[in-house]
This record gives C-alpha cells, structure tokens and sequence, in this order.
C-alpha cells in the first residue's frame, strides 16, 4: 500500500463537490471511515472534472441512513445508500471484498433479494452480513458480489487498478494499493488480478476497458488485450440489458465515436452487434456529431433521451423501418417504444425545413409530441442552422409533453400504434411562433346531461357517473 501526501498529489477539496464532503465530513465526525473512492479519484489525478463523487466507507447502510434524513437504501445485489441533495446524488457503499469462485461454490445457502428501492432504515445485523457470500452461475459470472469486506479487500474487488486508489477526508492523501499511480502515470489500463478470471466473472469489464481506453486515451495492457481477443465470446454471455445500457452511457459520454472505434478494434462491437461488423462511414460521422453536441454541454444535456441516441445508430445503418414493432441491434432488444417515438420524431424533422409546408401544418409542428426530439435531432444530425435556431426558441418556448400512460391489455399495444392522434391538427391552432401555451378559455363546452338520473340497485339512491 502507498499512502502519498497531501504535498505530493494535486487533489484538493476545492475540487471535490461540496455535498459530497458533507457526506465524508459527516461520516469521518462520527467515527467511520469514508473514502472518496473510484473513478472520481482518477480523474481528479488527471485535472478532470469528475462526473460523480462516490464515497466508500465502513458504515453499514442502515448505520448511514441513521445519519442522512435524506438517506435511500436501494439495491438489490448489494446494498446501497443514495443521498439526495436536491436533483444530484451521492452514493455511499459500504466497503466490500472480493470472492474466488471457488469460495464462493462452496457457499450453498444464497441470500434472498433486497427491495429495489426503499426510504426506509434497512436493519442489517453485521454476522448476518458477514455470512453472505458471492455466487457464479454455471459460466462462472459473478450473479452476487455482496460481503462486507475492509478498504483494501474493497480495492482488490474493483475492475482496473486506476479506478482503485482512494481519497482520505481525514488526512487528504490519496491511498494506493494496486499500483493504480503507476499506471495513471504511464496510461494503461491494467487489471486488477488474472484479467481471465476477471473478465469471465463479468464479461462486461472487457467493454469497460475499451471504454476508460478511448475516455482516458490510455492503452490497454498486454494482458488485457490478449484475454480480451481469446475470451471475447464470453461478452455473449452478458446480460442484454445491461449491455443496452453501457450502449447508452458510451453515447451520452461524449466519446462515443472514440468508444466505439476501439470496440471494433478489440473485436468486441462485432460480436455484441454483427450490424456493425464493418461500420459504414455515416456512423462515425454520426457519432462525431453526437460528442460534439454532448462536449457543449458540461453535464449531459436531457434532451440526449433514449431514441436519439438509438437513432444515432440505427439511421446510417438503414435499420429503421415503419413495418417491425421491435427492432433488435445484434443481442440487444432494444424497447418498442423507444422505437416508435424515433420513427415520429425521423417524421417530424423534415418538416422543421421544409419551405414548402402548408401554415396549418407548420403551426401544428410544437404540438406534436416528438416536437423537443426533432428539434434536438436537427441540431445535432442537421445542417440548417437557421432552422435550428428558430425551432430552439420556439422549442424553449413550448412545454415539454408529458408521457401518456400505457394502456392495460392489447399484450403491451401501445395506444399510438394505430392512428396516432399527435399527427392530426386541428386547423385553428396558433402559429409555432405563439404557439406554445395551451388556454383553457377556448375549451369545448359541456354537453348537457339528459335524462332522469337513474337510481342504483338496491335503492342506494346514488347516481351513475357519466361516461
């Protein structure tokens, strides 16, 4: 283990968000041990702007939530308590250590799930936490990573030796203890232990290396690389879901192209999504596009929403089509309604330029729901910046739809799937430019009941709703 000084390191508490040393602060004055833990300590060490702050400590989660009203205890593979301070959160995770396969095939009583999510304190008695264990499928996938473990048990169980030094409040050095500096340093990514073993307990970390490689602009090592071309199957084995969403967040990073480019490189794109075996040019074109608009942003932008994203890779492959419900991206299921809300907005876009759109369609455009995502689309994909430029204004302007409840039955039918409502418009509306705030003083009028009211069975004598 190395401990460097505060003399010797850049890190300074300026630079760390306030509510996160609150949490640290917090926990330190009642007796806990709180790190600053992970990817924030690497990127600090590198003058970047971390994009969380997450703390590790000895506290228990219920131990934590006694101390934070503002305390939730989520998670269902391991406990976790999010700290809420307005819209941002801090998560704080109880050190954890690292079970062998072997340790832990030899443990037979699994532990049942946690709740999802819950505000309320969670009593987990210490012996009963201690006895959990992890448990591997068949493959050898991690499916349960849950034992209370001390900080250096907990550095061992990370991924990369650079996302496993830590910051201590109390003393503000920076603690090393996989030669995470080093590698920093020199700019490789390097894993912690047997890459094999590591990669075949969760095969996601192989697309995690490429990741912090394009990010950081660092180089896998050797050993890396190689397990990744000789155990790159393995990646088959990954929950699709879970690969769906690293998708996301490589292209919401801002380094999606970069991301992407060394996911092909590794061989490691073709296997989880054979569309892009040989990516065509308009993809990386796209994808430049995207991280330029994502690196205007200094937090990443809500407009950035699922079909977006996903049309950023399914347009330059030609794979949106008007007669599939679902489409799949290699072993990705990628969900319906995302799909279907593309296809409006891939509808919508090119009447935001066309000079030729009749008045009663064009002040009809701010009041279709995929109004916000094709303005969004046009920025980012566009090449009309005057048209972007008045749709924004507009687009500031105009309230963003709410999401229309999902009707029950009809096996999940989604209530636009026939005759969309959103693409007929009434032809009194206002122009786009005055358009944005719906009245109430031109609302059709209530129709008058006719008829008795009809008395309820068994002389209750209450009356029937109208329909």
């Amino acid at each position: 283990m190395k401990v460097i000084p505060r003399a010797d390191h850049i890190v300074s508490r300026r630079d760390i968000d306030a509510d996160a040393l609150r949490v640290l602060n917090r926990l330190h004055e009642n007796e806990y041990t709180a790190y600053l833990v992970g990817g924030s300590v690497r990127d600090l060490l590198l003058s970047r702007r971390p994009k969380d702050f997450d703390i590790g400590t000895d506290a228990h989660p219920y131990e934590i939530k006694k101390l934070f009203r503002n305390c939730w205890i989520i998670g269902r593979r391991f406990r976790l308590a999010h700290i809420k301070f307005g819209a941002k959160t801090i998560e704080v995770a109880t050190f954890r250590k690292h079970v062998p396969a072997a340790e832990a095939a030899a443990d037979a009583a699994a532990t049942p799930e946690a709740p999802e999510a819950s505000n309320e304190p969670v009593l987990v008695h210490s012996d009963e936490a201690k006895a959990r264990r992890a448990h591997h499928d068949e493959h050898g996938i991690v499916r349960r990573d849950n034992v209370y473990g001390t900080p250096e048990e907990d550095a061992f169980r990370r991924d990369f030796t650079v996302n496993a030094l830590f910051y201590d409040i109390a003393t503000q050095s920076v603690i090393d203890y996989t030669g995470g500096l080093d590698d920093l340093h020199h700019k490789r990514i390097v894993s912690i232990g047997d890459p094999a073993i590591r990669f075949t307990e969760d095969p996601v970390r192989m697309l995690r290396a490429a990741v912090f490689a394009a990010r950081l602009g660092f180089s896998m090592d050797d050993a890396v690389e190689s397990t990744i071309a000789s155990h790159g199957e393995l990646i088959l084995k990954a929950s699709p879901a879970r690969l769906l969403e690293e998708y996301f967040k490589i292209l919401r990073s801002g380094y999606a192209e970069a991301t992407f480019r060394e996911l092909h490189r590794v061989g490691l794109l073709q296997l989880m999504t054979p569309e892009l075996k040989q990516p065509p040019q308009g993809l990386w074109h796209a994808l430049t596009r995207l991280d330029m608009y994502r690196r205007l942003h200094e937090s990443i932008p809500a407009d950035l929403v699922n079909p977006v994203l996903i049309g950023s890779l399914l347009v330059p492959l030609g794979l949106v089509r008007p007669d599939e419900d679902q489409l799949g991206l290699g072993m990705l299921t990628l969900p319906r309604k995302d799909v279907e809300r593309l296809r409006h907005v891939l509808t919508t876009v090119p009447k935001l330029t066309d000079p030729n759109l009749p008045p009663r369609l064009l002040r009809g455009l701010p009041g279709r729901p995929s109004f916000h995502d094709a303005v969004t689309w046009l920025e980012i994909f566009g090449d009309a910046p005057e048209a972007v430029a008045h749709w924004k204004e507009v687009k500031a302007r105009t309230p963003q739809p709410k999401p229309e409840p999902r009707r029950r039955g009809g096996h999940g039918h989604h209530p636009h799937a026939k005759h969309p409502p959103h693409e007929q418009h009434p032809p009194h509306q206002p122009h786009a430019e005055h358009a944005p705030h719906p009245t109430t003083t031109d609302g059709p009028r209530k129709r008058r009941r006719r008829g008795r009211r009809r008395r309820g069975r068994g002389g209750s004598g209450g009356s029937t709703p109208a329909a």
